[in-house]
């Protein structure tokens, strides 16, 4: 009976004392991970630093803190004068009198970090990562360390492309950051972000991985972002991405905001992306990029099916320039790219970015697929060139697609930068139609009807009449000096 009287006690008393074990543990976990943060600020901080940029400014004289993220200032928001009026640190304060036009001057401030260093004969030196819109219209650069030493810098290279630069500071002594690798990044791994916001020195904010190989967002040429949700703010801009380990995996570069400041959405250039950049920059002071010379497109399920495969796997090449390493190595329209140097292609963005940094000469495999059957080309990587960074007669009237077109006649052919009887001109697009929705605008020249050339309005009529038992048509349409192929559907 006694048995029996105990048991019951004991289950009672494990019930009690169980949740108040499972809640030390939890506070256990918090102040480790806690430990985890405080170890990455003491690791890293040292080597982060405030940049302040002097420059040339335009228009009346005013000191200012201009922001890469956008043109409306948190500092104006009521609330924030409610509480802080014109006393926070890094507001912009009254403007000063103007000066005589040659005297105007602009500060703006941003972040960076010591990545290398390198002993000298006469002095030392420590080299700094940043980004390029930081320093780009710099006349002078001063950094700050962590321990209030200043220096002034000098811009060792940059790449607006990538939004990338290296600063140099004649002084020895500093730790640089170890620099992590950006593939092995997982969505969901904790990751810190360290800079200036607003002009307050070495803050930290904590976020994860939100996403990988952002691309597409008209921020940078070259895009392959990493993003997080850990706090960035103006002044952030060129501070690194660092996991738990310490090691840089990013520079924080943006954020999407419709006020100028954080909400939970912030982007950061992969440090693999950045350290091949600043690698040139620091060699010769100038980034070289690897050039094919094809204007490519992403390969969507109806451009897909337009071209008879069975799944959108891989980029569709639309456009093959003349004498280019691609037009000698075989490659054509139509093609579609499956692999590069022995890996997958998937997305546009990516795949620019990975011709971008390969060398120029060297003997690339692709992979591509021709009329439904795969085959290996082998192309010889070529040097981009800087200057190639990134019809008259009754109108026809194509209902379904909501659009009007005329034969390029010599006259509308020049105007159009076009040849005479290649393709129709696209005179007038209704709006809400399928030929709007799918970016159709006036003066793009429409050269293919599922893959068969048009050379005139009545042609190009007839073909769509034809080509479109299945409510579909594929078009390739011109745009300036670029090509890209159109699927139109209206089912």
């Amino acid at each position: 009976m006694k048995i029996n009287r105990i048991v019951p006690l004991l289950v009672l008393l494990l019930c009690i004392v169980s949740p108040a074990y499972a809640q030390d543990g939890g506070i256990e976990n918090l102040r480790e991970t806690g430990k985890a943060f405080a170890s990455v600020a003491r690791t890293v901080s040292p080597s982060v630093v405030f940049i302040q940029v002097e420059g040339k400014a335009s228009g009346s004289a005013v000191t200012e803190f201009p922001s890469p993220f956008g043109d409306t200032s948190p500092f104006n928001d009521d609330l924030f004068k409610r509480f802080f009026g014109d006393r926070f640190p890094g507001i912009p304060h009254s403007p000063r009198p103007e000066m005589p036009r040659g005297e105007r001057r602009t500060i703006s401030q941003g972040s960076g970090f010591v990545f290398a260093t390198k002993d000298g004969l006469l002095s030392d030196q420590s080299y700094i990562l940043t980004n390029n819109h930081v320093v780009e219209d710099a006349d002078k650069i001063r950094v700050k360390l962590q321990d209030g030493r200043e220096f002034d810098a000098k811009i060792e290279g940059r790449d607006p492309q990538s939004d990338v630069a290296v600063l140099v500071i004649n002084t020895g002594g500093l730790p640089a950051l170890s620099l992590g690798d950006s593939s092995k990044l997982e969505v969901g791994e904790w990751v810190v972000a360290i800079g200036n916001p607003f002009g307050l020195s070495h803050t930290l904010t904590v976020g994860v991985v939100s996403a990988k190989g952002r691309t597409s967002l008209g921020i940078n040429d070259y895009e392959d972002f990493i993003q997080t949700d850990a706090a960035i703010n103006p002044g952030n801009s060129g501070g690194p991405l660092v996991n738990l380990d310490g090691e840089v995996v990013g520079i924080n570069t943006a954020i999407f905001s419709r006020s100028g400041g954080y909400m939970g959405v912030g982007f950061a250039i992969p440090i693999n992306l950045a350290k091949a950049i600043a690698n040139q920059l620091m060699d010769g002071g100038e980034v070289t990029r690897g050039y094919l010379g094809i204007v490519i497109q992403a390969l969507t399920p109806e451009l897909a099916e337009s071209f008879g495969l069975d799944q959108n796997v891989g980029i569709l090449i639309a456009q093959v320039s003349e004498d280019s390493p691609a037009a000698q190595a075989g490659l054509r329209q139509g093609d579609v790219i499956v692999a590069y140097q022995g890996k997958p292609v998937t997305d546009v963005g990516r795949f620019r970015n990975q011709v971008s940094l390969t060398s120029p000469g060297s003997r690339e495999q692709l992979t591509i697929v021709r009329n439904g059957k795969r085959r290996g080309i082998t192309v010889t990587i070529g040097t981009l060139a800087k200057d190639k960074l990134i019809a008259e007669g009754p109108a026809q009237s194509a209902d379904e697609l909501g659009l009007n077109v005329q034969t390029l006649t010599p006259q509308l052919a020049d105007q159009f930068g076009a040849k005479a009887g290649e393709g129709v001109v696209v005179t007038e697009v209704r709006p809400g139609s399928i030929a709007a929705m799918a970016g159709i605008k006036p003066g793009a020249v429409i050269m293919q009807v599922e893959h068969k050339p048009v050379k005139s309005a009545a042609e190009f009529k007839h073909a769509v009449e034809n080509g479109s038992s299945d409510k579909r048509v594929l078009l390739l349409i011109r745009r300036g000096d670029m090509q890209q192929y159109v699927v139109l559907n209206w089912q």
